[in-house]
């Protein structure tokens, strides 16, 4: 007699073999799904093999670039074009024979290629977003401004210093090679050490559990707001991204204008951490920490403000808090946060079933994501900037950068625990749980609607991992007061956007309760842009949703002792 049941031993053998396989395997493509192309490409290229009209559409436009090479093969030399402009090839040198001709085969071929893989019916359009990444990734491989050969500006210098500077960018790929090689640090990150250089805001540990500290400051005015600050980072990153040189500390700042300012600094997990999963961010993370916070000042609720990852969990914590009835949270306010992740931008690229579950069973055997898989990952998001233009820099051009404290921060990588990684993954990206009222705390799905203190949500212009126009769909999930501030910069550089910063700009508008819905790009063109730092504008929000002076609150109380100096101990673990 058939069945369609495996034998209880074969799917024992099933169980043990195959997590090991696909772990090996992860290991083997660094755990990047070739699954997951495989089936973009084959969507792609089957749907595009039974559309021929889009095939004569795509050969039309190789016979016009065509045409069009040919006329610039024959421009004056030095014309200005708007291929110019590309900040890839904005040298003056790529104006020049032969240069603007290679400049122009390269343009077209990116643009034939950006063409070719959008608009083929039947595609699905996670399938055209992978394959344009991806084609992206490879025509930066061959970009002329990538080759030594072919870049003018490198040329121009080789010949001008005698090829001095292939000596010295030679010795800096030797010097980088043997620091991976024997994975030692980045020569300056000597000079920011948290505690010493970053990081020295004065505070006190006044709480440490398995998985995070919380940071008393001390208070720098003779009197306070009334209302506490508790800040939440994401745990994929040391905590002190707020709390960097003096100069550009968001901490400092909030203190040195009197308001009493927690932080949380999440301990790096080991393999030990494997089985901590999202719940235990929210209890043993905010809730407790929120529970420290109105210990040490009792009676004051606390104005809440949540950095990416953090501030999603944020989000989470606060419509939980409001489904109780519990009314501590003054305020809510979110950096580069996204509550839905429906349209989550270039990160999303990485992210579905075979990536994740390749992702899975390399956790399942380490226990941890590694952090060098995320820093590659971002590197791929922002290939120019992160990794080619480096390179041209350092190895062709022989320049050097000095570290400076952000650079130093991105290098102090964290690691993430497996449950936590997967559940984040898969509840957030993959099923959007949280914009679909289906994400649980305690068994039971939340709801952003139910947040019914004021927030305040910042976006910033060239986020690749929290895209603007993602974060600003908390317009949708909530109906009360919201104010949104739109800020030059990227995920990073467009928070720690201090006054007196250079080149800053933001735009900031309020959607009163009642008020009817603008789509992000109508919001933009209305709302005007201001200049300077965004900071003086949060503040000042802050401070109208706070009470009058008051005598600072004692460092820490009986419940929760000082324990240690700030930054701690968590952040100083590698």
């Amino acid at each position: 007699m058939l069945t369609t049941t495996p034998p209880a031993a074969s799917r024992t053998m099933a169980q043990a073999l195959d997590p090991h396989v696909h772990a090996a395997w992860a290991r083997q493509c660094h755990a990047l799904s070739p699954e997951s192309i495989r089936l973009a490409a084959l969507d792609w290229a089957s749907h595009l093999a039974l559309s021929p009209g889009r095939q004569m559409d795509l050969a039309w436009l190789a016979w016009q670039e065509t045409v069009e090479l040919a006329a610039a093969m024959l421009q004056p030399v030095g014309e200005e074009t708007p291929a110019s402009r590309d900040r890839r090839f904005a040298a003056p040198e790529w104006r020049n024979w032969p240069f603007h001709v290679w400049r122009k085969t390269f343009l077209l071929r990116q643009h034939w290629w950006e063409q070719a893989v959008r608009g083929v019916w039947g595609v699905s359009q996670h399938h055209e977003d992978v394959l344009s990444f991806l084609a992206r990734q490879w025509l930066d491989v061959t970009s002329p401004g990538n080759l030594w050969f072919s870049n003018p500006t490198v040329l121009q210098r080789t010949a001008g210093e005698w090829g001095a500077n292939v000596g010295r960018g030679a010795q800096a790929l030797a010097a980088d090679t043997l620091r991976k090689l024997g994975d030692s640090p980045q020569p300056g990150l000597e000079d920011y050490v948290p505690g010493r250089q970053v990081a020295i805001t004065p505070g006190k540990v006044v709480l440490r559990n398995e998985l995070m500290e919380l940071i008393q400051y001390s208070p720098a005015t003779g009197q306070v707001h009334p209302e506490p600050v508790l800040m939440v980072p994401a745990w994929i990153m040391k905590y002190y991204i707020l709390d960097l040189s003096p100069r550009n500390s968001l901490i400092r700042y909030l203190v040195g204008e009197g308001h009493t300012v927690f932080c949380i600094s999440w301990k790096n997990p080991d393999a030990a951490d494997r089985d901590l999963g999202m719940d235990d961010y929210l209890k043993r993370g905010m809730f407790d920490a929120l529970d420290a916070v109105c210990n040490i000042v009792p009676d004051a609720r606390v104005h809440v403000a949540g950095y990416c990852l953090g501030g999603t969990l944020a989000a989470i914590g606060a419509a939980a808090l409001a489904r109780g009835g519990d009314q501590r949270l003054k305020s809510l306010t979110l950096f580069a946060a996204q509550t839905d992740f429906s349209e989550p931008g270039e990160l999303g690229l990485f992210i579905d079933e075979s990536q994740v579950s390749l992702i899975e069973a390399q956790l399942a055997e380490t226990g941890y994501l590694k952090a060098e898989q995320m820093a590659g990952a971002f590197q791929m998001l922002r290939s120019y900037d992160l990794l080619w233009s480096r390179m041209i820099n350092q190895y062709l051009l022989g320049e050097t950068t000095d570290i400076n404290d952000l650079m130093a921060w991105n290098m102090d990588t964290t690691r993430m625990p497996a449950r936590m990684h997967s559940q984040y993954l898969r509840w957030l990206f993959l099923e959007d749980r949280l914009s679909e009222g289906r994400y649980p705390v305690d068994g039971r799905p939340v709801s952003l609607s139910d947040i019914g203190a004021p927030l305040f949500c910042v976006g910033t212009e060239t986020d690749h991992v929290s895209p603007w126009r993602s974060v600003y769909k908390l317009h949708n999930l909530t109906s009360g007061e919201l104010t949104f501030v739109l800020t030059s910069g990227g995920h990073n550089a467009g928070i720690i956007s201090e006054p007196g910063h250079p080149h800053r700009h933001y735009r900031l508008g309020t959607r009163m309760q009642g008020m009817p819905y603008t789509d992000p790009d109508s919001w933009a063109g209305a709302v005007p842009e201001q200049q300077g730092s965004w900071w003086p504008a949060w503040l000042a929000w802050l401070q109208g949703l706070s009470g009058g002076p008051v005598t600072p609150p004692a460092m820490g109380s009986p419940v929760y002792p000082a324990l240690d100096d700030a930054p701690g101990q968590y952040v100083l673990v590698k």
